[in-house]
């Protein structure tokens, strides 16, 4: 597969997840806004402002956090480079530079999705509309993930696409739990501590992991549990240790199809099994932000070395 082709499926699904998450985050934020007060609502979508990476940017433009400023920044704000609209111009633009490797089902699915988002967010998206956005947005990528799973061919092209896809996701659970928990539990002498379970339950909605948490724990949500469940639940198809497992079996594909391994397969191997070794108290016992930042690294050496393995266009 030509390299520019294997980049474009790569970062197709990248952005069409960065995009997804965006998405689910704004929801969690929304819900949390609409149940405090002024104050509170501002502190929680400057959360959610730098949980996005947005932060200096948005600060560059605005000087408060109100809601309306927020998620108009967040979906489609011009001078955003990040923004969902700008994403998922990405998304589609990747997905016709390999349009000769994607099935019909799938270019149906990101092209009129695509529609569909330009239209909604070419203007304003009012509060009571916000909801109906999201919704556009998470339903883009089930579309996009079903048709990808159901049409194509499980070839390079294939690989290529699901690796950017859990790449991503790790990278924005990583980042959720980091700055989240960095806000909510400064100091881990809190761990175990009565806290705002309306907060915890916005990490968990941030990667809409609320009812299998409370499926699996009884309903109790606990600081510790959470962090447990987002970290080495392989169980659960967000968390730390399910992205890098199933990114390992990509590459392991990619190497039986190319015929070598690369140093991505090294990196992968080595990361996974870290990963399937530690507990969480031995994550509590590094510090969790430490820890994260070694994973955020690690993450991103592992994108870079496939771009490297892979020939991907600079």
């Amino acid at each position: 597969m030509l390299g520019r082709t294997a980049n474009a499926l790569f970062w197709m699904f990248r952005y069409l997840e960065r995009a997804e998450n965006t998405a689910r985050l704004l929801d969690a934020g929304l819900r949390m806004a609409l149940t405090r007060d002024l104050v509170t609502a501002e502190e929680e979508w400057r959360s959610v402002i730098a949980t996005a990476g947005h932060r200096a940017t948005y600060e560059a433009r605005h000087a408060s956090y109100t809601g309306m400023q927020a998620w108009n920044f967040i979906l489609r704000d011009k001078d955003n480079p990040q923004s969902v609209l700008a994403m998922f111009g990405q998304v589609r633009d990747n997905a016709r530079q390999s349009r000769n490797a994607v099935s019909g089902e799938l270019w149906e699915a990101i092209n009129d999705s695509w529609i569909q988002i330009k239209d909604i967010l070419a203007k304003p998206v009012p509060e009571q509309r916000v909801g109906e956005v999201v919704a556009m947005i998470r339903q883009a990528g089930t579309l996009a993930h079903g048709a990808i799973g159901g049409s194509m061919l499980r070839d390079a092209g294939y690989h290529f696409a699901r690796a950017g896809s859990f790449i991503e996701r790790a990278d924005s659970t990583a980042r959720i739990l980091d700055i989240k928990y960095y806000l909510l539990l400064p100091s881990l002498s809190y761990v175990g501590s009565s806290l705002d379970t309306g907060q915890w339950d916005t990490v968990l909605r941030s990667v809409s992991g609320d009812r299998a948490y409370r499926w699996l724990n009884a309903g109790q949500i606990d600081a510790k549990g959470i962090v447990e469940f987002l970290v080495l639940d392989d169980r659960f198809p967000r968390s730390l240790a399910y992205c890098h497992s199933a990114l390992r079996q990509q590459l392991a594909s990619l190497a039986r199809i190319h015929g070598r391994e690369g140093q991505c397969n090294a990196l992968m191997r080595d990361a996974d099994t870290r990963l399937a070794d530690i507990s969480i108290d031995d994550v509590f016992e590094q510090g969790l932000h430490e820890f994260i930042l070694d994973f955020l690294a690690t993450n991103s050496a592992i994108a870079q070395a496939i771009a490297e393995d892979y020939r991907f266009l600079a």
